[in-house]
């Protein structure tokens, strides 16, 4: 199946979805490792989409383990433009509560020990991460979001920063606080450097946190635990399947311009030509 124009990257709920037909697995490999689990493969309503569970099934990869690099070049090997991913983050404001969900649109990222560039070893880009999230996919999340209704709705908040720690432990209140004195709205331990290498790919990528605590700043809420978070985010598990068969509907109706689909044209330093054949090789599949 070489016409995927959509990737989904989630949980193991999202690529069991009844709605997907013609289910088949890739177990790819790229030049920066294998991705998390295979990829699976199908359609939804005729249209052609991906699904990665990006700590693989059964949930078996720390934040700082997951393959980003593998899980993004997989997903351009099999043509993606369009990466909507779905994660689990905490709220560091007294306005979005555990079960809301929230579009970020910017990042703040202090991991330390993750890859987080396709480039180097022969090869220099510098691609702009101004908007780190393409608006126009974000806005047809929203869309997708807000066509939830009855038990199904959902409160929604947008143009909220997100802040991305290594993790695998929870914040120190010390820590919380900090983040919340920055401006962050939500705090997560996935999105970096996924948003990053989705842009270097020229993938338009938008990400929708499903709130499940309020981490540990909130003098009356309980503090972030594992359980409590899974807890929560199982509740919105059905929430999201519905979101992304939304957004998939509307992408199909749309496929809009991202400026993310040509983030190279101005971001790429080295010319093809002086690069070696692998290096070469490598490159060429972000630029296409």
């Amino acid at each position: 199946m070489t016409d995927i124009k959509i990737g989904i990257l989630g949980g193991s709920g999202l690529y069991d979805m009844p709605d997907l037909e013609d289910r088949q697995e890739h177990q790819l490999t790229t030049p920066y490792g294998t991705p998390s689990d295979s990829l699976i493969s199908g359609r939804i309503q005729g249209i052609p989409v991906v699904f990665l569970a990006r700590h693989g099934r059964g949930h078996r990869l720390l934040p700082g383990e997951v393959p980003y690099q593998a899980n993004v070049y997989a997903m351009k090997q099999l043509g993606v433009r369009y990466l909507i991913s779905f994660s689990a983050v905490g709220s560091l404001s007294e306005e979005i509560a555990p079960l809301d969900m929230v579009l970020p649109d910017q990042y703040i990222d202090m991991t330390r020990q993750r890859p987080n560039s396709f480039f180097g070893a022969g090869a220099v880009a510098h691609v702009s991460m101004s908007e780190p999230v393409c608006p126009a996919l974000t806005h047809l999340l929203a869309n997708a979001v807000q066509q939830l209704t009855g038990d199904d709705a959902v409160r929604l908040h947008q143009h909220k920063t997100y802040i991305c720690i290594e993790g695998p432990q929870f914040s120190t209140q010390a820590e919380s606080h900090w983040y919340r004195s920055m401006g962050a709205g939500i705090i997560g331990m996935t999105n970096m450097p996924e948003a990053r290498l989705a842009r270097e790919a020229q993938i338009a990528y938008a990400s929708l946190g499903m709130v499940t605590d309020f981490d540990c700043w909130h003098p009356k809420e309980p503090h972030v635990s594992a359980d409590y978070a899974i807890d929560n985010l199982m509740k919105n598990a059905q929430r999201a399947e519905k979101i992304a068969l939304n957004a998939i509907k509307l992408l199909a109706q749309s496929w809009p311009e991202s400026i993310a689909h040509n983030a190279l044209a101005s971001g790429l330093v080295t010319p093809l030509d002086v690069m070696d054949s692998t290096t070469r090789e490598r490159i060429s599949l972000l630029l296409k």
